[in-house]
């Protein structure tokens, strides 16, 4: 694709620019502007010149050319201000992209990734400040960046800075920083997924154009834009967002530590804090004007940096590649197997609001179960379509296997009693029968 466009403003016209940044231009981009390579009479094209204009280094989830192609210009894929290096995080988050920094208003999880390893192996970096601004944007690669970020704490310090606004993806990598710095009006929060479906149906039909899809496979053209969006897709689609949003509220978690659990990061239910609403509810951690926390972060002694965190560091060693860590999954006790008769059938009958309380008493059935001693992956249940009936007669097994049923009636708190958990009443009649 030739631009012409630019060509016109750039050839046989008068332009006040200096010479050597000309070429450089030209030299870099003139074969894509022109279609055809550019020869220059008069003047010569540096080629460090022509370098910093070429096309970007391409990422890979595999190497790190993004960063070592910065390194071998002589410079850092980052600015560096007193020992700490400050990674954007701005506009809409992507998942590939072979660039770092912004380009057209979007920002790639490889970019960061690539800018965050050479941190971490750069001896004249103490520090890692995120400055991030963003919306949001795609699952993809959100999870395993911010897996990365986490165990980078264990290396030096990350503290995220918000210019405004943290939310969804945005809030993801910054719930994995050491601290949360917050300024008055700025805004994080919004733990949850969102999926458009566009039905163009009604508009092809005005038009007169039909559409024929011939597909093999009964599920190839789900939720299709050529015809409307049916109520088991539907469904399906929202048990899918369900799952990734336990994701989301896993990772969060796993980042906050005990200053927001898997359990109140659902509770939000995407709702976006501002200022100090957000660190009432553990979503950040100090309220202050980005700058000026910023200079305390780069002030601080070298040799104690690091005595500003909080909440719990990672100590596993993040893997020589960007984007290549495990997600972080709660662990999953071993119980007993569940029957086959125990998983939904009717699933695609189901109404959305169906779907989404059943994932609500899910999540509810898998907080108690932890609160007794015993762990269950909520996104598994939710993924895998288990019934709450079925979480708490798995939750009684296991309790029932460590003859602990009637420890727990004799233990359990008051005010848990008083509200009536059903996994508490099935113990307490468990237990009870045993007695007979």
């Amino acid at each position: 694709m030739h631009h012409a466009q630019i060509a016109q403003r750039a050839f046989n016209t008068p332009l006040m620019v200096d010479p050597a940044k000309a070429l450089a231009f030209l030299s870099g981009l003139g074969p894509r502007i022109t279609g055809q390579e550019v020869t220059f009479q008069g003047l010569e094209a540096v080629a460090e010149d022509q370098a910093a204009a070429a096309l970007p280094a391409r990422a890979s989830l595999f190497g790190n050319d993004l960063a070592q192609r910065h390194q071998r210009n002589g410079s850092q894929p980052y600015p560096v201000v007193d020992g700490i290096a400050v990674i954007e995080i701005a506009g809409t988050l992507v998942h590939r992209g072979a660039w770092i920094g912004q380009s057209s208003g979007l920002t790639s999880y490889e970019g960061i990734a690539a800018q965050l390893q050479a941190a971490i192996a750069d001896p004249g970096v103490r520090g890692i400040a995120l400055d991030i601004d963003s919306f949001g944007g795609e699952v993809a690669g959100a999870f395993d960046l911010a897996d990365r970020i986490r165990a980078a704490r264990a290396q030096k310090p990350v503290h995220a800075f918000i210019a405004e606004h943290a939310l969804s993806a945005g809030y993801v990598l910054a719930s994995q920083a050491d601290r949360i710095i917050l300024p008055r009006t700025g805004a994080v929060g919004s733990i949850g997924v969102v999926a458009l479906h566009t039905d163009m149906s009604g508009a092809l039909d005005q038009k007169g154009i039909a559409v024929t899809l011939i597909h093999a496979g009964v599920h190839k053209i789900d939720a299709n834009p050529y015809q409307p969006l049916p109520e088991a897709v539907h469904n399906q689609m929202q048990r899918e967002l369900e799952v990734v949003r336990f994701l989301f509220a896993e990772t969060v978690a796993a980042g906050r530590g005990d200053r927001l659990s898997q359990a109140a990061a659902l509770a939000t239910e995407a709702a976006v804090f501002r200022g100090a609403d957000a660190i009432a509810v553990g979503l950040a951690d100090e309220l202050a004007d980005p700058v000026t926390a910023f200079r305390a972060f780069a002030a601080a002694p070298r040799d104690t940096t690091s005595s500003n965190r909080k909440g719990p560091t990672m100590t596993t060693t993040p893997a020589d590649t960007p984007n290549s860590a495990p997600l972080a999954a709660a662990p999953i006790a071993t119980e007993p197997t569940i029957a086959a008769s125990a998983i939904t059938s009717d699933a695609t009958t189901m109404t959305v609001d169906a779907v989404r309380a059943e994932a609500a008493e899910v999540a509810q059935v898998c907080a108690q179960a932890a609160r007794l001693g015993v762990s269950i992956d909520a996104a598994d249940a939710v993924s895998r379509g288990l019934k709450p009936e079925a979480l708490r007669a798995r939750v009684l097994a296991d309790l029932a296997a460590r003859s602990d049923a009637a420890g727990i009636v004799a233990t359990a708190p008051a005010a848990a009693v008083a509200k009536d958990s059903p996994i508490i009443a099935a113990a307490k009649k468990a237990a009870t029968d045993a007695k007979r």
